[in-house]
């Protein structure tokens, strides 16, 4: 069953070429865990969220070239048609030249003028036809000189805007197998530890800003909805007793409100599953996880990365399934998405 509301996903994109990717390390281990592939994913997750926007401004700047060097073409299209017509004209004037000179040139017949008029017309005549003559050589002289130029301003403007573009995808690949990698690693060690039945200890990432402003978020910052409360499907015994968010995985998921860690376990059909305790009775859940960053009995913020999403337990693909509980236990799941809706939480 999928959402029609849709949010863009975060994907991996480019670091611009004069851009340094600048890493932050995880700060601590808990339990002896090893946050190096955690860290890794995180981080360019980070360098992907730059390198998004990065790309999002070049992407903008080469339609910008695209369209100055289209306007480019059409001038270059009017400016031959131009010529074009000054090269007619030349022809016209010579035509011209020919027939009044009787088939004889206009400095033959000055030569050969029986008085003073005929002499006066002809020096008139050569005059008005060597005016012509260079008046529309030299249009067509500057006109070709205006062609050459910008015919030489089209091929640069083409040149950066097919550079500016191969530069972009070369990066965007690099950056693209660099998080496929990692997040292929991150997995494959969630799925040894489930299969082991031992939990990996929390890594400790560093955490984004607090936002104070909001008491509550939705679990994952950019997501696609699947799966919703009470769907069917051959995975669940009765119905889906969640939500599930469609992201890769590394992605960040965040405690959806302030309360306190009272489950993580890494076992069963939900895989790694964090839950947490928030005011007022309600518990919420975070399954098929591939990292945890918080220990069990930890205080916890609105907003905070509590873990990084998987596909471990039972699942099919990436994604994040949240549920909202009335007690910490399977079975006693409400609908998520009205119930973030009451606490100011479209998703």
């Amino acid at each position: 069953m999928r959402s029609p509301r849709r949010h863009p996903l975060l994907v991996p994109a480019l670091l611009c070429a004069a851009a340094v990717v600048v890493a932050r390390p995880a700060v601590a281990e808990g339990d002896g865990a090893e946050p190096g592939v955690s860290a890794q994913v995180a981080r360019l997750y980070e360098d992907a969220a730059v390198a998004t926007r990065q790309y999002e401004a070049g992407r903008l700047d080469a339609e910008a070239q695209r369209g100055r060097a289209e306007r480019a073409e059409k001038l270059l299209t009017r400016e031959r048609q131009e010529i074009a017509v000054l090269h007619e004209d030349l022809g016209r004037i010579a035509r011209a030249q020919y027939r009044q000179g009787g088939d004889l040139p206009y400095t033959a017949q000055i030569l050969l003028a029986k008085d003073p008029d005929d002499l006066m017309r002809g020096q008139r005549a050569i005059w008005r036809a060597d005016l012509a003559v260079g008046n529309s050589v030299g249009k067509s002289r500057r006109a070709e000189e205006r062609l050459a130029a910008d015919e030489g301003k089209a091929r640069s403007a083409w040149q950066a805007l097919e550079k500016r573009t191969g530069e972009l995808a070369r990066m965007k690949g690099t950056i693209q197998a660099k998080l496929e990698e990692a997040r292929s690693t991150l997995q494959s060690q969630a799925d040894a530890s489930v299969a082991a039945g031992a939990c990996r200890g929390a890594v400790r990432l560093d955490q984004p800003a607090p936002d104070s402003t909001r008491a509550w978020v939705t679990p994952v910052e950019t997501y696609e909805l699947s799966a919703g409360f009470g769907s069917g499907g051959d995975r669940w015994a009765n119905r889906h007793t969640g939500q599930d968010f469609a992201v890769p995985i590394g992605t960040p998921v965040r405690a959806a409100g302030a309360g306190r860690v009272v489950k993580v376990t890494c076992g069963g059909a939900f895989g790694i599953e964090i839950v947490i305790e928030h005011p007022g009775g309600y518990y919420t859940q975070y399954a098929h996880l591939a990292a945890v960053t918080v220990d069990q009995g930890q205080q916890v913020a609105a907003g905070q990365w509590i873990a990084q999403s998987g596909t471990t337990g039972n699942s099919t693909g990436p994604h994040l399934h949240f549920e909202v509980r009335v007690t910490p236990e399977m079975g006693s799941a409400v609908d998520p998405v009205p119930w973030l809706a009451e606490h100011g939480v479209v998703v």
